[in-house]
């Protein structure tokens, strides 16, 4: 029969993708196991990787457990249709003390879920050998795919409490019915690569898409990894490889946890969109390209990925590929300037004594004792020469985004532009595909978002010295950390699903970069004034003004009293309406000279010496004082 054909057909491709027990495709109702131990160890703990809380009294266990006084321990996952079956791959339980893991185990089928057949290795049944430790990933592949409704583990032996996280691989068997009704479908299908590229291959893609679009990109480097690879990055712009005054600069970033490789391949994906829309006259695209500057960096940290693309995307350990060569996680290796600000503020010396914005670098900090990495000084060398505006690194483990503070203060939570950063995550978080849904709880734990799908980090999981605090403190940049997906390094299959999933989320927030207010600020003769402040009356967070006197100020729609100051200048105070049209209003400032110049010019004639004051009193004179 047709069926008979198409079974054997599969069965030439030894290895399907994953089900998506990781992924959490595979829903918690779709498994069942013999025994749970506790509560918190119930088959819904069962994903491969799923990473366990610290609270001992919650439901989030490091893996489903048995009952230890139940002899016959099984877990069976329902795929709700016949699919060929060929392969597992099991790990131990996460915890920082216990080490639980199976050691072998056998493979039950069904398609009935009563009557079982145990796999056969040609003379018994095939014992499956498992794990050795509990945090390795090993895969178990079949002889031959197994066709079945059904799949039951068996673990026989173990270390320790009988705990096991597994992924089960298959491909499910195709009907007639369910192929006319995807014939008949319309999805939308770009013509973009959808692969995995280690570092050699996405190094050609970028230059092949630079080619192919010589006049609106441009294909440079930040500098070198520790093990001296180029961390890529590709500008998309009409006029690449220059500023224009009054176009915002944006950037996505990826790739700072080696192991996180959908990031990377999203904005791979990113810029050959990007590239072709614009050839074939997108008008979104086009308007988007022309009127912004924008920055893709796939691979912030190259060594860490190559290493977990040598594992491949499965096998790699929850860790692997995390941290730099030399031991750095480039997200939370940045100065921390939290602390300066905040102890000035508690003292009553912002913004008097000191700003409250491009808070310094304290001396000292980067100095070549390795402990800022090579990465992570490229990284805030390119933040420091360019006016970035908006920015978004994409990263992995969760599905959510958060916004700063990343770093937890005890005497006020709140930052200064929350209500803003709330609308830039929701813009990403509402217009992604499945980021709202949230109806089967979080990755590891129950959802953090409250179903909204963005998350302040300090209250989620706070850490200190991250790029998104410090991009809000030291420069002029709103930076915040999309979090793509349960699966940090997915399988190739599931590439074109999350390019589906992601590719309007990733448009809207690169539009965001035109919300609030945009001008310049110059002098009465109209030449333009670098580095003048720029703030607004409310927000205790000031931004200023670049090289050709330009600035952006993102805001939420409303009125807005903005001062524009500079030294030698006197300060100048206008209201600025923020619509809900798309597009920034303008707003810029004329600032006259200040009699401070004249003074300091007269000061200067005298040898800086104080200048002694004269009072009138009536007839007579009498010194006051002096300057």
């Amino acid at each position: 029969t047709d069926l008979t054909k198409q079974i054997c057909s599969l069965k030439q491709n030894l290895v399907c993708p994953p089900l998506g027990m990781e992924s959490h495709r595979i829903e918690n109702d779709q498994l069942l196991t013999s025994s749970v131990y506790q509560h918190r160890y119930g088959s819904h703990r069962a994903r491969l990787n799923i990473q366990a809380s610290g609270d001992e009294d919650d439901m989030n266990g490091g893996a489903w457990c048995a009952n230890p006084e139940e002899k016959i321990n099984w877990i069976e996952l329902d795929a709700r249709t016949l699919t060929e079956f060929t392969g597992v791959i099991t790990q131990g339980r996460d915890d920082p003390i216990e080490s639980d893991y199976v050691s072998s185990y056998y493979v039950a089928f069904s398609n009935d879920s009563r009557e079982w057949t145990v796999l056969h290795d040609g003379y018994a049944e095939w014992l499956f050998f498992g794990n050795s430790d509990k945090n390795t990933p090993v895969l178990s592949q079949f002889m031959e795919p197994v066709v079945a409704r059904y799949i039951r583990i068996l673990p026989q032996t173990w270390n320790g409490t009988m705990c096991m996280r597994m992924e089960v691989l298959g491909c499910p068997v195709p009907d007639h019915l369910s192929q006319y009704q995807s014939q008949n479908e319309v999805m939308h299908r770009d013509d973009l690569d959808y692969t995995h590229h280690n570092y050699l291959d996405m190094e050609k893609l970028m230059k092949s898409i630079s080619d192919e679009c010589p006049n609106i990109s441009r294909f440079y480097s930040l500098g070198k990894s520790f093990k001296g690879l180029e961390i890529y990055a590709m500008e998309i712009s009409d006029n690449p490889g220059m500023h224009e005054t009054g176009e915002p600069e944006f950037r996505y970033t990826a790739g700072y946890h080696g192991n996180e490789a959908l990031g990377r391949e999203l904005l791979l994906m990113l810029m050959q969109y990007l590239c072709k829309e614009y050839k074939d006259g997108n008008p979104r695209v086009r308007h988007l390209v022309d009127e912004t500057r924008i920055h893709l960096v796939p691979s912030v940290n190259p060594d860490g990925h190559m290493k977990a693309f040598e594992k491949g995307s499965e096998l790699g350990s929850w860790t692997l590929g995390h941290w730099t060569e030399d031991g750095h996680d480039i997200f939370q290796n940045f100065p921390d300037l939290n602390n300066i600000l905040w102890d000035a503020e508690d003292k009553g010396m912002v913004p008097k004594l000191i700003s409250n914005h491009h808070v310094p670098i304290p001396e000292g900090i980067l100095s070549s004792n390795g402990s800022v990495a090579v990465e992570t000084l490229a990284l805030m060398s390119w933040m420091e020469s360019h006016p970035f505006v908006l920015g978004a690194n994409l990263q992995g483990g969760e599905r959510l985004v958060t916004y700063p503070f990343d770093m937890r203060r005890l005497t006020k939570e709140m930052i200064e532009d929350q209500s803003l950063f709330r609308w830039l995550a929701i813009s990403y978080a509402s217009t992604h595909h499945t980021m709202t849904q949230t109806h089967q709880g979080g990755c590891h734990t129950d959802d953090p978002t409250g179903g909204m799908g963005i998350v302040n980090r300090a209250k989620w999981k706070p850490i200190p010295g991250s790029m998104n605090d410090f991009s809000y403190l030291h420069t002029n940049c709103f930076e915040l950390s999309i979090f793509l997906g349960c699966d940090k390094f997915p399988h190739q299959s599931e590439l074109i699903r999350e390019w589906e999933h992601n590719r309007e989320a990733l448009l809207t927030f690169m539009a965001q970069v035109h919300r609030g207010i945009k001008g310049v600020v110059r002098d009465k003769e109209g030449n333009p004034i670098s580095n003048a402040t720029v703030s607004v009356e409310g927000i205790n967070h000031d931004i200023r003004t670049g090289e050709s006197g330009d600035y952006w100020r993102l805001l939420n729609p409303g009125e807005y009293r903005v001062t524009a100051r500079a030294e030698g200048y006197s300060p100048f105070t206008r209201l600025c309406v923020v619509g809900f049209d798309p597009g920034a209003t303008y707003c810029s400032f004329d600032l006259n000279k200040s009699n401070w110049d004249r003074i300091k010019q007269i000061m200067a004639l005298h040898g800086n010496r104080p200048i002694r004051l004269l009072i009138h009193v009536g007839k007579s004179s009498r010194i006051k004082g002096s300057l």
